[in-house]
């Protein structure tokens, strides 16, 4: 597979990914039509915050699998884009953090000492002691504006010092906020309380801006640190706080447009330390964030779950191993059900009983999804699978239940019309062996895979025997077969696997015969 990086990274992702098997092309600064060129082909794509990943770089890749952001900000990636084209988009979160909550901890106290300001003066010959009287963070309030992974280590190591915290974070719960010793608060109580405010938000249409004039206005003194994204904190407000005063200082490492132009208002202000971008400018981070989209590239290659994945399902790596197998058999449940269905599909919901009801199952809903669209011919993968249904008006339920009568575990998937509804499903033999169990409420024992053919007809003496004489007539061998009736001389369901496709010409003549009511062939490549 080829490997497109467009932005530096670390030796240590190169050499895993070549290590892998994988033809690793760099093209570094390449920009619009060269980046479309260089993308052309590639079937992994990986940046950092330099290369623009817009709309028009998925239509110029249509063997692109997964787009990985060596790092955590992903906004400039369109991942709206990505969904749609059912490319995976992936950062790399875990390795950096504790780089930027480290840098975070420093640039505050550098703020609150005015260290930057007195090496200067220091080094320029000045002995200026008497003129930086500096805050002790011990007992002072820390705020804290996003409260997600580094919000999370900086509010450890500040607690730790002996500061209170209080943190604004809509996404997070009570209980987590309680064992980090942080207050959950509403925005403006959070800039009220805060000595020391810092921020920790993705830079995206809601936030861009969040941090203005009238908010620095409620912090009423203190410091703010901005070491996550640029734009969050408008940079003209900023400056114009902390050269009236409104604020004792500030230390940004993210700035809007970077690298920063020369004419930016907070270069001029004394009380504004700034550094280039530094936050996760470590060894440890760079080679940590440089392998892990090196591992993820290989998972999305495999077909198995991306960990870091922000457009599709994704599960914790301990529980993957659990419902692995039950992966390929909701996406088989869902394709046969979608073809024995035959209409236009208005609703799907995945059914889970047993064991399997306990666990994680989003990725086996959207396989299962994927499995459904994909006999209509629309271009799907658990991707992409999720916003199709959604954009085509398919509601999409999930149900649990952790009792199951007759199986360990059950999968069954259900589609609906206007007219009617087919369900079918499977379970696991021994050996993870997949198996369908029931179809359209007829109690089977079919094995999933290679040609299928399901037939509806009487339940009359002969009907079986006459099926296998006009496959064998056309040279159609059976594999395997059952068997299935509601009642006695009623309406019958049989499964056929066969070792080769029927034609349009066998199912028109099985269909010539009033007992067949419906034969519906199945193509399961193996799966």
């Amino acid at each position: 597979m080829k490997v497109l990086i467009t932005d530096p990274i670390d030796d240590a992702g190169l050499e895993r990914l070549r290590a892998s098997g994988h033809d690793v092309e760099t093209a570094y600064d390449v920009e619009d039509e060269a980046l479309l060129e260089a993308v052309a082909d590639a079937n992994a794509l990986v940046v950092r915050s330099g290369t623009e990943v817009t709309e028009a770089v998925f239509e110029a890749a249509p063997d692109l699998v997964i787009v990985g952001r060596a790092g955590i900000g992903v906004d400039n990636i369109d991942i709206d884009a990505a969904t749609e084209h059912g490319v995976i988009v992936a950062n790399a979160p875990e390795g950096n953090v504790r780089a930027a909550a480290e840098h975070t901890v420093a640039m505050s106290f550098a703020a609150a000492r005015s260290i930057p300001q007195a090496h200067a003066r220091l080094k320029a010959g000045e002995w200026a002691k008497s003129d930086y009287l500096g805050t002790e963070l011990n007992g002072k309030t820390l705020g804290i504006v996003g409260l997600g992974r580094v919000g999370q280590e900086v509010a450890k190591r500040l607690d730790g010092l002996g500061m209170d915290l209080v943190a604004f974070d809509p996404y997070i719960s009570e209980e987590r906020a309680d064992r980090l010793g942080a207050e959950l608060v509403e925005f403006e109580a959070c800039l009220e309380a805060a000595d020391f405010l810092t921020v920790h938000t993705p830079l995206t249409p809601e936030t861009e801006g969040m941090i203005s004039t009238d908010e620095l206005e409620l912090m009423g003194g203190g410091f703010l640190v901005n070491c996550a994204r640029g734009g969050v904190v408008d940079e003209d407000a900023l400056a114009a706080a902390v050269e009236e005063g409104v604020l004792d200082g500030a230390a940004i490492d993210v700035f809007a447009d970077e690298p920063v132009s020369p004419d930016n208002p907070l270069l001029d202000v004394d009380d504004v330390i700034v550094t280039p971008h530094l936050g996760a400018s470590t060894e440890a981070a760079q080679e940590n964030v440089a392998t892990s989209i090196a591992d993820q590239i290989d998972a999305a290659f495999a077909g198995e779950p991306v960990m870091n994945a922000l457009n599709a399902p994704s599960v914790d790596e301990s529980v993957f191993p659990r419902i692995r197998p039950y992966i390929g058999l909701a996406e088989t449940a869902g394709k046969i059900a979608a073809q024995l269905l035959d209409g236009r599909i208005s609703s799907v919901e995945v059914e889970y009983e047993g064991d399997i009801a306990e666990e994680d199952v989003e990725l086996v809903t959207a396989s299962a999804l994927k499995g459904v669209f994909e006999p209509l011919e629309w271009q799907v993968n658990a991707v992409n699978a999720p916003q199709i249904a959604e954009e085509r008006g398919i509601d999409v339920t999930e149900s649990k239940r952790l009792q199951s009568e007759d199986f360990q575990s059950l999968v069954t998937v259900v589609v609906k019309s206007a007219e009617k509804e087919i369900s079918v499903a499977g379970t696991l033999f021994t050996g993870e062996e997949p198996r369908l169990v029931s179809i359209d409420g007829y109690r089977v024992d079919a094995v999933p895979a290679g040609h299928m053919m399901v037939a509806r007809n009487r339940d009359e003496p002969g009907v079986i025997g006459f099926i296998g004489s006009v496959l064998g007539e056309h040279d159609v061998n059976i594999a395997g077969m059952f068997n299935a009736r509601n009642a006695d001389g009623g309406a019958a369901l049989t499964v056929y696997n066969l070792d080769s496709e029927p034609s349009d010409e066998v199912v028109s003549a099985l269909l010539d015969d009033d007992r067949v009511t419906e034969v519906t062939t199945i193509e399961l490549n193996g799966n």
